[in-house]
């Protein structure tokens, strides 16, 4: 069975923001800390090199016969944007994207924003809170 590249690592989320060298990118990767952790009540962890995620769940792949864990829901400072990772698909959230403001979307689990002048912070929170919750009763039933 493949394994996935991406782990969840011990390195430090602050430091990571820190080291960010855009300086808007930089506030608003700390502005999206604050925002991802009062949303999903998680702590974030940084996952490979460049994605502060948050939240866990395992899975198991049909198609790949690929299984491992990955996060919830995330973000990552990339060089011309930042990317939102909505892992429950982006699809599902119409009536939030009309609202959202100024971004790009994947066909699966991206949102791309150039910076968070940009959207509406409380549309964000309310598309991270509903995937979660989403998320949660896809793969944390109990």
């Amino acid at each position: 069975m493949a394994e996935l590249k991406t782990q969840k690592t011990k390195a430090s989320v602050p430091q990571f923001i820190a080291a960010v060298e855009d300086e808007q990118k930089r506030k608003d990767s700390k502005t999206l800390l604050k925002l991802f952790t009062d949303a999903t009540k998680e702590k974030a962890a940084l996952w490979g090199d460049a994605i502060i995620g948050f939240g866990t769940f395992s899975y198991k792949s049909e198609k790949s016969k690929q299984a491992g864990d990955w996060f919830m829901t995330g973000f990552s400072p990339r060089k011309n944007y930042i990317a939102v990772y909505i892992i429950s698909g982006v699809k599902k959230y119409p009536a939030h994207l009309k609202k959202l403001g100024k971004y790009k979307a994947s066909s699966g689990s991206c949102l791309y924003i150039n910076k968070l002048d940009d959207i509406d912070l409380d549309i964000l929170k309310e598309i991270i809170i509903e995937s979660v919750n989403d998320m949660r009763k896809m793969y944390l039933k109990k």
